[in-house]
């Protein structure tokens, strides 16, 4: 059985998007995952498939109806009973590689997402939905924060991509650190050298660097991920990480 995806959307023309292409495309068509989208216009009231209405207490924008919104997640819950529905709001917990992994791991996600000033809290709370963000920022809808929660979970998917290896290693992998830099040929480019040692062929040296680069990267770029990575090193026992790579000056 494929690993289930479901969009509730009021704009199912932007599903698969660019899910539709390049390891997630050739997967979809193979059948390792699958996509349905639910169009939440369909469960709209009245004539005119009214969806929102104006928020209590006043201001800007419109809200989208409870019960709307909650007759489309019930569509996803009986066709796909099971199946977790997440909602993709600012409010909600940051993604990370950590809920990532864990959706990839289960039978799929239904994701619901926003439009106009967002979804009244009611049906939020009545079904304990978990909000989820895509970062500090406002888009103009959830689905491009589906799309970016979707991809990072089907890449993950056996037999989706061609090196068993590099999902474990790239940035945000198992550890916690981001990903040491890369290189590629010509060795020497616009006066800027490869670093030798990975010419050298000796690859426990090679894998020295890669480390002491991506410790140097995170503790420079995200000091949140390098004080988990020091907290979970003590908490194992083990004594901190030495920074001895180029990157370490950063």
């Amino acid at each position: 059985m494929s690993w289930q995806a479901v969009a509730l959307t009021l704009f199912p023309e932007m599903f698969p998007g660019p899910l539709g292409g390049s390891l997630a495309g050739r997967a979809l068509r193979d059948g390792r995952w699958a996509l349905e989208t639910i169009d939440i216009r369909e469960f709209g009231l009245g004539r005119h498939r009214t969806v929102d209405d104006t928020p209590f207490g006043g201001g800007a924008g419109m809200v989208m109806r409870p019960d709307v919104v909650d007759a489309a997640c019930a569509a996803a819950a009986e066709r796909h009973p099971g199946l977790p529905i997440l909602v993709m709001s600012p409010r909600g917990r940051r993604m990370d590689q950590a809920l990532v992994r864990d959706l990839a791991d289960g039978p799929g996600v239904a994701v619901l997402c926003g439009r106009y000033e967002g979804i009244d809290q009611r049906v939020i709370a009545a079904r304990g939905l978990e909000e989820v963000s895509a970062g500090d920022l406002v888009l103009s809808g959830g689905e491009l924060a589906a799309l970016l929660l979707l991809d990072a979970c089907v890449r993950l998917l056996p037999g989706v991509m061609g090196g068993a290896t590099s999902a474990a290693e790239e940035s945000h992998g198992a550890e916690g650190l981001l990903e040491y830099a890369h290189y590629t040929r010509p060795a020497e480019w616009q006066g800027r050298a490869v670093p030798e040692v990975l010419l050298s062929g000796h690859h426990e040296e090679v894998a020295r660097w890669r480390r002491a680069d991506a410790e140097a990267a995170t503790r420079a770029r995200r000091p949140d991920l390098w004080d988990a990575y020091l907290r979970r090193r003590e908490a194992g026992g083990a004594s901190p990480p030495r920074l001895d790579g180029p990157a370490a000056a950063a």
